[in-house]
């Protein structure tokens, strides 16, 4: 509690900081450390320049919850709405008893969606305010408009949280912004492409829903100082969605008291406010993910239904299909290309290289190392990227040929592609080291070659050389998928103002699927086999299906509060998170009791033999109307599942029921253990007839 001596938090933050000049070293500017930010809503503290003794001195007084060092966190469209499934209102016109979700949430037009990123262009046509209403009355935010910045009824704020020439203004310098934020909430826009390729009309998820921009990121990434006081500063301002494309290393943070993402949303969902990050782009290998923590809803990438096959002709009559993007025209038939190696050097400054070179056209293969995983550049002269197996295949004739000779051909774009989604090669992956028993990702979402808006001061490679100008770009990332959940949650805080933020993740989560548009488990671009649970979470979001998901699994705060202490978090770390006294009870809640969507529980043979734990979920009814809803349970290989009751029946709405997950290995053993640690998992459907189904999985380990 603030003293009463200081009138404000303000300054009795700065008379902590004079305080600490005493015991500063001789060899240390004796100047009062500067202050940085101070918080006052997703967490009350500050942030300052302090010496290492300084540190540990302020980390002794018994006001003081915790002191941790700050970090550089790092970043992590025409056709996605549709491969969503989102029904456009011709679409919807059709079905005259299916009320879509852009019709029942009005495009999420009440909805602030915050943004935490690079800043934003604001003369993108993407960020037009036609046709929209007054700015929703529940907003008190402000708009930055230094340097010939400007707002409208679209982009209804903006401010800047960080130092140096890129803090001067919340204008883009980077393009990242500019690109998640029109993937949430860009407006419709017709023709637009990179370079012809994606050509369509380009909108994003949610396109009457506001946006608050918040500048906390720069060229050299994202410090945790300034995440937390645009975090603080956005929950201020009013806005009900934060997207958060960005996130620190991977697994970095294995506590969440000491870590400033974690905290900082934390109290965003303490005041209503739905938080969706990125998983990240560490894959594929496991335990790379970020921004864990359960009250945020984690993101991972998968493909969509479109691709830019590029064909590589060679001498003799094969034809190699690999991808690329280029602003100019095909190969004459008869010239000779190079074919160099990935190196430590960006794709597209290798393209430069040759082009200075006189070179006509480039090849690009991967090393073994890579495989199958190839991402698409917009090269400065044709180009293609090859994965392993076709780069051998061109290895191979140029070391044979005589005179090898070869075409670089663009077939465009294609759309209709089969499978669909798959899961992106560079997505990080589970498990979850900071709490084994929750499964992250939660979902996964276009991240694999979005199209979406871009400043006219950065070209498609964003590399200094490259002065072309673009309006729309094409790039891949999971900071591209989170801005499509982010874009989900509002479309559904639209259609459901009285949801909790739980309720919303739990509606998407529950509602996902795990099959592509053939019929066949979801794939993993990294392995071209079946994708696993720690790659895709409960599976691919589904907005239509998560309108009206039946039921929902809620989570209130103090749920989060009992599953801190049921973590084995002490008082004092737990208050340092959640900025409240902390009781816990008898009732604190084990890891694997927290009432999430999916279910993960983990065996390690060598501390138990008994291979078996009852998991407790509880249900709330949401629609209209009494339901019965019957279980159906495909048990994980290894492993016996059964639910003390089969069927769950409701009699009105809001009407909760409780259920017990029975969860044992078969003969009392484990199925075999492939390196130190594996999973695998199950599906438990509980459905009235069609209407609702969820996908829990469970993992186990050694």
């Amino acid at each position: 509690m603030k003293p009463n001596v200081f009138s404000t938090i303000d300054q009795w933050y700065r008379s902590t900081l004079a305080a600490l000049e005493s015991s500063a070293p001789d060899d240390v500017d004796q100047d009062q450390p500067p202050m940085l930010h101070v918080y006052t809503e997703v967490f009350h503290g500050f942030s300052a320049r302090l010496t290492k003794g300084q540190a540990e001195e302020m980390k002794a007084r018994p006001e003081v919850l915790n002191v941790f060092p700050d970090q550089i966190h790092q970043l992590h469209t025409t056709r996605s709405p549709q491969f969503l499934g989102i029904l456009n209102p011709h679409d919807q016109n059709k079905n005259k008893n299916h009320i879509g979700l852009l019709r029942a949430s009005d495009y999420g037009s009440n909805v602030i969606i915050g943004v935490l990123d690079t800043g934003i262009w604001p003369e993108r046509e993407s960020f037009h305010d036609r046709g929209l209403g007054p700015v929703p009355s529940h907003w008190v935010g402000h708009c930055d408009k230094r340097l010939n910045f400007t707002c409208n009824r679209k982009i209804i704020g903006a401010r800047v949280f960080l130092s140096g020439t890129h803090g001067e203004t919340p204008r883009d310098f980077e393009g990242h912004g500019t690109h998640t934020a029109s993937t949430a909430a860009g407006r419709a826009v017709k023709n637009a492409s990179l370079f012809g390729y994606g050509s369509g009309t380009a909108t994003g998820i949610a396109s009457k829903a506001r946006l608050a921009i918040y500048k906390t990121c720069s060229p050299t990434g994202c410090l945790g100082a300034d995440i937390i006081a645009g975090l603080d500063a956005a929950v201020r301002d009013g806005v009900d969605i934060i997207s958060l494309s960005l996130g620190s290393p991977p697994q970095g943070l294995l506590q969440y008291n000491f870590d400033p993402i974690a905290i900082a949303t934390f109290g965003a969902i303490d005041h209503g406010v739905f938080v969706s990050a990125s998983a990240g782009n560490s894959g594929p290998k496991d335990f790379t993910i970020s921004n864990v923590a359960p009250w945020i809803t984690t993101v991972g990438a998968s493909s969509i239904d479109r691709n830019f096959p590029v064909d590589l002709v060679l001498g003799n009559g094969r034809v190699v299909t690999g991808s690329s993007f280029y602003d100019g025209k095909s190969l004459p038939r008869d010239k000779f290309f190079p074919i160099f190696y990935p190196g430590n050097t960006s794709l597209t400054f290798k393209g430069v290289t040759v082009k200075k070179a006189g070179g006509v056209g480039m090849v690009l293969a991967n090393e073994d190392a890579k495989g199958e995983n190839t991402l698409n550049d917009a090269h400065v002269l044709p180009s293609v990227q090859l994965n392993a197996k076709l780069g051998h295949v061109a290895f191979d004739y140029l070391a044979k040929s005589p005179n090898p000779k070869a075409t670089i051909v663009s077939r465009g774009t294609q759309v209709g592609v089969k499978p669909a989604p798959i899961l992106g090669w560079f997505s990080s992956r589970g498990p979850n080291l900071a709490s084994i028993n929750i499964l992250k990702p939660d979902l996964i979402a276009p991240g694999v070659d979005i199209l979406a808006a871009w400043p006219d001061n950065v070209g498609p490679t964003t590399q200094p050389f490259d002065k072309r100008k673009i309006e729309f770009n094409i790039i891949s990332g999971t900071s591209m998928s989170c801005p499509h959940v982010s874009g989900v949650a509002a479309l559904l805080k639209g259609a459901h103002r009285d949801w909790s933020t739980a309720r919303i993740r739990s509606a998407m989560m529950t509602t996902s699927y795990v099959r592509d548009n053939v019929g066949n488990h979801i794939r993993d671009r990294a392995t071209n086999s079946k994708a696993s649970a720690w790659g895709y979470g409960s599976g691919h979001v589904d907005p239509e299906k998560a309108i009206d998901p039946g039921l929902v699994f809620d989570l209130t705060v103090d749920d989060y509060v009992q599953f801190l202490c049921g973590s084995g978090y002490s008082k004092k770390d737990i208050q340092a998170i959640t900025r409240r006294a902390v009781k816990c009870s008898k009732n604190e809640i084990k890891p694997w009791d927290l009432n999430y969507p999916s279910i993960s529980v983990v065996f390690d043979d060598e501390e138990t033999t008994k291979f078996e734990v009852a998991v407790t979920r509880t249900a709330t009814l949401v629609s209209k109307i009494a339901s019965t809803y019957t279980v159906k349970i495909e048990s994980p290989k290894g492993f016996l599942v059964s639910v003390n009751q089969s069927k769950l029946v409701f009699n009105r709405s809001e009407e909760k029921q409780s259920y017990v997950v029975n969860i044992s290995s078969a003969n009392n053993k484990l199925p075999p253990v492939h390196g130190n640690f594996s999973s695998v998992s199950g599906c438990m459907t509980w459905s009235d007839g069609g209407t609702w189904y969820a996908c829990l999985l469970w993992s186990r380990g050694r």
